[in-house]
């Protein structure tokens, strides 16, 4: 979306379709995304402009414990504040990170803001990172160890 087409605000659904949610769903090591919707507001502010959205998704991620698969549904919302690079104001890649204080804006470039990026940001911070199925639990394989290869190494150590 082009910043100079925003004017007083807008809204847009987007909606993914099959080709994108696969290499979204590549991207994100999901087994599948069976849908991926969103709608989106920018709004102007002050120094920039506001932009909030809700993403509706169904994803399926393998359970961590049985590998199989796990369907999930992700209804979240976001919001993010963002502003034009300055000319003459270079953008310093490295900051420090203090909880304390409010997130800065992005920093737009290019006079753009691509909206389908801030969803798919969004989603892959929703996704559980650790999937598990209810009730599944890890049980350590059973039967013979084997040796670490530490204990095989002093084995063939000298004794003296």
């Amino acid at each position: 979306m082009r910043l100079d087409q925003i004017g007083t605000g807008l809204k847009r659904h987007l909606e993914a379709e099959a080709a994108d949610r696969a290499q979204i769903a590549q991207a994100l090591n999901l087994a599948d995304l069976g849908s991926l919707k969103a709608d989106v507001e920018i709004k102007p502010t002050g120094a920039g402009w506001h932009l909030a959205g809700v993403l509706h998704a169904d994803v399926v991620q393998t359970c961590g414990v049985t590998l199989e698969p796990l369907p999930s549904r992700i209804d979240t919302q976001f919001s993010v504040d963002v502003m034009e690079a300055m000319d003459g104001v270079p953008h310093d890649d490295e900051f420090d990170i203090d909880l304390s204080v409010p997130d800065q804006p992005d920093i737009i470039e290019d006079g753009a803001v691509d909206l389908a990026a801030y969803v798919v940001e969004y989603l892959a911070l929703a996704i559980d990172p650790w999937p598990r199925k209810p009730g599944a639990v890890f049980e350590p394989p059973t039967g013979p160890v084997e040796p670490s290869p530490f204990e095989v190494l002093r084995d063939l150590k000298p004794r003296s």
